[in-house]
């Protein structure tokens, strides 16, 4: 089996895939709307550790009968699920989905596939070892305008020199976010970076960052950031972000500017791409799966059909290691190589690993660059 290979689930067309909810917090209710919505799943039971909240969740579906618990694979055997979705806290997304894999159980889970690089790179492992799908669903790249921008790029801009984000919010969440040391890089950065390597169509080789906390701030740590990536392909991507802007704030998505040898791509974040910002009529729009029911489709599908999708672990590790290599540069003041940040998370991988088959498919990658992919994964 390669690396991302996987088991397929050969549902019929009328006979969705049935599905587990891990996790009945605030983002576990969007899944469940979601899971209501989709033709291709059928949600079979809620868990989450405070069964109440799984109770109250199930009941906002309307079916007050649906089955609860606090252990997603005991739950999934008595109901007969297929495969999980995993919404659980950022703490519990690798002991959650490693549990689901070993027990045969395909995951879909939230952003950032881990807390580090470290624990990302034995979820991988893990994939392997059972054989089973593990795809991330990192969201905002599923949005057609994405896709839209994309095309765009190849269409009228050509080959890329340069690529700006500039993403300016004033978020009071409260909460865990105002106490971390680098709350925009760890907790909101990821989306931007992750676009950027679907756009550029190439990985990240290094990045200097320098983050900082303005005085009106009212988070403990930074919440504001710079940041120069180095592409493979030469592209330079900078970052400008704080979650602490004064006015004028831009789409939650950013804004987007693309330049190269033809021309330059611009995108608010909001409204669909264009190469000219006078033009009244847009640019020819592009079909895509769309937010976290897109994600859910493409998750489906692949398991009917053993495709790889956007998003599975491997593909989806580099978008981590930007934020971890940002963080680390930031915290240093010096250059930092994606590559440095892979050897140190591959290294902490082998030494920590309990499972003894995660540990020897660690040892067989000799080196984590070799087996995570690029941005060739299929969309869906």
């Amino acid at each position: 089996m390669s690396h991302m290979s996987h088991r397929v689930i050969a549902n019929g067309p009328d006979d969705p895939l049935r599905v587990l909810l891990v996790g009945a917090g605030g983002m576990g209710r969007a899944w469940l709307r979601a899971l209501a919505a989709s033709p291709t799943a059928a949600l079979v039971g809620i868990v989450d550790l405070d069964l109440e909240a799984a109770r109250d969740a199930a009941r906002e579906t309307g079916r007050r009968n649906l089955p609860v618990g606090a252990d997603a694979v005991r739950l999934a055997a008595e109901t007969g699920a297929q495969a999980i979705v995993n919404v659980t806290v950022p703490a519990a997304h690798h002991p959650v989905t490693t549990a689901a894999l070993t027990a045969g159980l395909p995951v879909l889970g939230e952003k950032p596939v881990a807390p580090t690089v470290a624990s990302a790179l034995s979820l991988a492992a893990a994939a392997e070892m059972t054989g089973e799908l593990f795809m991330v669903s990192q969201s905002r790249r599923w949005n057609p305008q994405v896709f839209a921008l994309r095309s765009v790029v190849t269409e009228h801009v050509g080959q890329l020199g340069g690529v700006t984000t500039e993403f300016y919010r004033a978020p009071r969440f409260g909460g865990f976010r105002d106490a971390m040391p680098y709350p925009l890089l760890v907790d909101m950065a990821i989306h931007p970076f992750d676009t950027a390597r679907f756009l550029i169509g190439a990985e990240p080789v290094a990045v200097y960052c320098e983050s900082y906390n303005p005085p009106w701030s009212w988070y403990a740590g930074d919440a504001a950031a710079s940041a120069v990536f180095e592409f493979a392909d030469g592209v330079r991507y900078t970052y400008h972000g704080s979650w602490c802007q004064g006015g004028n704030e831009t789409s939650w998505n950013g804004r987007w500017r693309l330049s190269g040898e033809k021309g330059t791509a611009l995108w608010d974040g909001e409204t669909p791409p264009t190469t000219d910002p006078t033009a009244t009529t847009p640019l020819d729009p592009v079909r895509s799966p769309d937010g976290i029911a897109g994600a859910l489709e493409v998750f489906t599908a692949a398991l009917r059909t053993g495709t790889v999708p956007m998003g599975e672990v491997h593909e989806n590790i580099l978008s981590l290691a930007m934020v971890e290599a940002a963080v680390e540069s930031a915290r240093t003041g010096r250059r930092v190589l994606i590559d440095d940040v892979l050897a140190k998370a591959y290294e902490e991988a082998v030494r920590d690993e309990r499972d003894d088959r995660v540990g020897a498919r660690l040892r067989e990658w000799g080196s984590p660059r070799s087996v995570l992919s690029g941005t060739t994964a299929v969309p869906g």
